[in-house]
């Protein structure tokens, strides 16, 4: 009882400090270094929209692992998502950055995302661990997919941003690498359509909003 009192508490403190707007990174940016390249205004709106997007997946991400995490049957997979969380929270620091410096803001519905996908990990760890980590699996893998059509998206002079996306890209490949060398199953036809309508409806809001 107390393990899971414990686990409550860190997952409630997870979800207040991913929606305080002050994530701390505990690596720095990719970004690091790099000039600020000059942007038109059209350029600059396509970069903030776009690093928008990739924020608000970063809400969710650790929205993700935290459920996940509280309803992991084994040790060495609550270990696991622990991980991930934490190089998430690192692209969630990153994006926030980045948004700053493109005179932009997160998305106003972070909560709204937050517990959604709160739910959803919910739901996937309470289906069993293998499931939880074919779950892992196919999110990992649709967002290894969106953050490649972003890289075609931002302006070739952003090098910033770009840097940050390239970096999170390989290493969403990687969390989906390790989840199913983990035993992570695969998910029926159903459920990854409607991971992937979600997903749309998602994006395609942030963008704006």
């Amino acid at each position: 009882m107390n393990d899971l009192v414990d686990r409550l508490l860190i997952a409630a403190d997870a979800g207040l400090r991913t929606l305080s707007g002050k994530p701390r990174a505990s690596r720095q940016s990719p970004a690091a270094g790099l000039p600020e390249a000059h942007l038109e205004e059209t350029q600059r709106r396509q970069s903030a929209a776009l690093m928008r997007v990739n924020h608000v997946g970063e809400v969710c991400a650790q929205a993700l692992y935290q459920a996940q995490a509280l309803t992991a049957r084994s040790e060495s997979l609550r270990a696991q998502m622990a991980t991930a969380a934490r190089e998430e929270h690192d692209h969630l620091a990153w994006t926030e950055q980045r948004l700053r410096e493109l005179n932009d803001r997160p998305s106003l519905l972070n909560p709204l995302w937050y517990a959604g996908a709160f739910a959803i990990g919910l739901a996937a760890g309470r289906a069993g661990d293998r499931w939880s980590l074919g779950f892992v699996v196919e999110t990992e893998r649709q967002v290894e997919a969106h953050l490649a059509s972003h890289l075609e998206r931002l302006p070739a002079q952003d090098a910033a941003s770009r840097a940050i996306v390239e970096r999170m890209k390989d290493e969403e490949t990687d969390h989906a690498h390790r989840a199913e060398a983990a035993g992570g199953l695969p998910l029926p036809a159903p459920v990854r359509w409607a991971m992937r309508g979600a997903a749309k409806l998602m994006t395609t809001t942030a963008h704006r909003i």
